[in-house]
């Protein structure tokens, strides 16, 4: 699933040309599709959420040799960090020009950070420093490697990435520094706090048993697991530090607060080359793929877009080559420095976006019934965008409006959301109807009394009784009435199939099709925090013949083995057997279904634990009926048990050769078709 953006984006690149100026007009068509992702976790596509609207190439008339870096300021300024030129380059948002910083002074400045107080941080790679300066350019101060011993001795200093709180205590990355971000106090000359963020390593099970068996010699020739340096980082107005790492499965962006944790789940959607972090004005988290493209989170992590791409060498904005950098400005435009094409591409979000971030705002700010109006605008540009609906049934909840709660959280398949809203009308409608509902079930229990006892005196029943009673005298009937007692007495049942002849394939074939009816009811009609299909997304063909399929080949399997281990059971003995051993399902499934849809996430163990039993009832009456109807001992079924198991693997990758062989014989003659069509064309 991590890699499910890529693929998709792969090779949906520009096409048009464009000459590269100091400020390039935005094309009439973005050259890249914007994308999102549902509830389900499929990823779609939606509106442009921004428009390339200029590319900055130089300042003034100076252009960018090799740009790595750049902020912007509280006062809208640009800082860009050029390590070729050695200076951080200085202008306002449009590229005209206000000043160099650090000219005679810097030798690789790969990291630029500007505080509150337009105090310049600057991380020098190349003089393995950290320099201060003012808003005029004048070196204020500089810190070099800490002397401190928690850092280590043989540990260098090359800061590339930097960052500032407001206490005015620096997060450095450090090249080849897998401690974490070091932390340097400005106080006593630079004191070194301690390592900050640092990312964990894993061993998968194949390493650990290596490590079990191998020598300390053959251990030490292995690779090192050490863990990855952050790539970037950036710190929020709330003191919040933001990592992005290249090289973690999981936690390629972190949010992490004073003591180092981090506040994000693990999603499938953080970007795979992460180079670039940055907060926009809303809460709402904005990381560069090295690949050109931008991901866009809410403050919690879920992501809300993804858009740009990697560029084809015909320099369309809003495509790049090696993006470095990336910054949002008061007016939520964002910048994307390429420092292979040697520019800054400036994106300007649309009205859809900008509803959508006004509704971001107001919801965090506890303003849940002014974020519907900008919520309703985004639904109806696009009805779909699930994190809309999300929103707006998360607004209507705080609203105590739990009907509409209900419906916007079903919408985008928020699952919290829904169990919240349903709690709260299970419980309106228990008030409203506990005692009626009592009362009725009073009546029933003393009207079924009372039949009772008009049918002991008169026996008016008598006709319909007796008419049940042939009913139940029809062997088919008999056979399937007999499927409840081989559940409670499962020796004695196996007896019955075995001996007495209480089976039949149109038994068995109809419990088989009740099993198939209740799966596929419980698949598409289970509770909503249950669902795990589509809705609307009806699949029938494969849903009931994967069930077939799996029943026969189990059947076939067990059969075969049991065949040359001396078994004494018949293949319609077996089929039966293995029919009724399917009835704990038929007779537990619809309750399990109704009470799926009546229950919150708090109860939803009450259908796991039910689920769990009714499979174990199921194993059970397998394992009893193997023995019995074959007449094995308890060793000789569990080994019959474990070769019928082994026979299905085998008999999968016969079928899975089968089917590659087919695709391959297909494939020829469909080439040989159109080559021969080609030749006589």
């Amino acid at each position: 699933m991590k890699n499910r953006i890529r693929k998709l984006f792969a090779g949906i690149l520009a096409a048009a040309v464009a000459v590269p100026l100091t400020v390039m007009s935005a094309f009439a068509e973005v050259p890249y599709k914007t994308y999102t992702v549902d509830g389900y976790g499929y990823v779609s596509e939606t509106q442009t959420a921004y428009t390339p609207v200029q590319a900055i190439t130089r300042i003034g008339e100076t252009a960018f040799e090799t740009p790595v870096d750049m902020d912007i300021s509280k006062d809208g300024k640009l800082y860009v960090a050029d390590s070729a030129k050695k200076v951080i380059m200085v202008s306002d948002l449009q590229g005209n020009p206000i000043g160099n910083i650090g000219e005679g002074t810097l030798v690789t400045p790969t990291g630029v950070c500007v505080t509150d107080d337009d105090h310049v941080y600057v991380a020098d790679k190349g003089a393995e420093r950290v320099f201060v300066f003012d808003e005029t350019g004048a070196l204020i101060t500089e810190y070099g490697k800490p002397d401190s011993p928690i850092y280590g001795g043989n540990q260098s200093f090359k800061p590339s990435k930097i960052a500032v709180n407001e206490g005015g205590n620096m997060y450095i990355v450090c090249e080849g520094n897998t401690n974490g971000i070091v932390q340097i106090s400005p106080s006593d000359g630079g004191s070194f706090l301690g390592y900050f963020g640092t990312n964990m390593t894993s061993l998968n099970p194949l390493e650990i048993i290596q490590r079990m068996i191998l020598t300390e010699a053959q251990r030490a020739k292995l690779l090192g697991n050490i863990p990855a340096t952050p790539t970037n980082l950036y710190i929020d107005d709330d003191g919040l530090v933001y990592t992005v790492t290249q090289g973690n499965e999981e936690n390629t962006l972190k949010k992490l607060n004073i003591a180092g944790n981090n506040l994000l789940d693990p999603d499938p959607y953080y970007a795979d080359l992460p180079v670039a972090v940055t907060v926009g004005n809303y809460g709402n988290i904005l990381v560069a793929d090295n690949d050109g493209y931008v991901y866009e989170y809410n403050s919690e992590g879920e992501l809300l877009f993804v858009f740009g791409g990697r560029d084809d060498g015909r320099y369309r904005i809003g495509l790049c080559s090696k993006v470095e950098a990336i910054a949002v400005d008061e007016n939520d435009n964002i910048y994307l420095l390429d420092s292979d094409k040697k520019q800054i591409h400036v994106f300007e979000p649309t009205e859809f976006t900008d509803y959508l971030h006004n509704a971001l705002n107001l919801y965090a700010k506890g303003r849940y019934t002014e974020s519907k109006e900008p919520l309703t605008e985004v639904l109806t540009m696009n009805s779909m965008f699930d994190y809309a609906n999300k929103a707006m049934g998360r607004a209507y909840l705080q609203e105590e409006d739990y009907g509409q709660a209900l419906k916007f959280a079903e919408l985008s398949k928020d699952y919290d959301g829904y169990s919240d809203a349903f709690w709260e009308v299970r419980n309106i409608w228990l008030q409203n109807n506990l005692v009626p509902a009592f009362l009725l079930i009073v009546g029933l229990v003393v009207l079924w009394k009372i039949l009772g006892l008009v049918q002991k005196k008169k026996g008016v029943f008598t006709p319909v009784l007796q008419g049940i009673g042939r009913i139940g005298q029809i062997r088919l009937m008999g056979q399937l009435g007999y499927s409840g007692y081989f559940i409670k007495h499962p020796i004695d049942g196996c007896y019955g199939v075995r001996r007495e002849g209480k089976n039949s394939y149109l038994c068995a074939n109809l419990i088989l099709a009740g099993f198939i009816l209740l799966n596929v009811i419980n698949k598409y009609f289970c509770g909503f925090l249950f669902k795990t299909v589509r809705e609307g997304r009806y699949n029938l063909v494969s849903d009931i013949g994967s069930i077939v399929i799996v029943f026969l080949a189990v059947v076939i399997c067990n059969y075969l083995v049991v065949t040359i281990n001396e078994g004494e059971g018949s293949f319609r003995q077996v089929y039966c057997g293995f029919a009724y051993c399917l009835v704990p399902f038929l007779i537990l499934e619809p309750f399990i279904i109704l009470v799926s849809n009546v229950i919150t996430y708090n109860e939803t163990f009450i259908v796991d634990f039910a689920n769990i039993f009714v499979v174990a009832w199921i194993c059970v009456l397998v394992v009893v009926a193997v023995k019995e109807i074959n007449n094995y001992s308890i060793r000789e079924t569990v080994k019959v048990i474990l070769l019928t198991l082994f026979t299905l693997l085998i008999m999968a990758l016969i079928v899975f050769i089968v089917y590659m062989l087919f695709t391959q014989v297909i494939n020829f003659i469909v080439t040989l078709v159109r080559e021969a069509v080609y030749r006589f064309d």
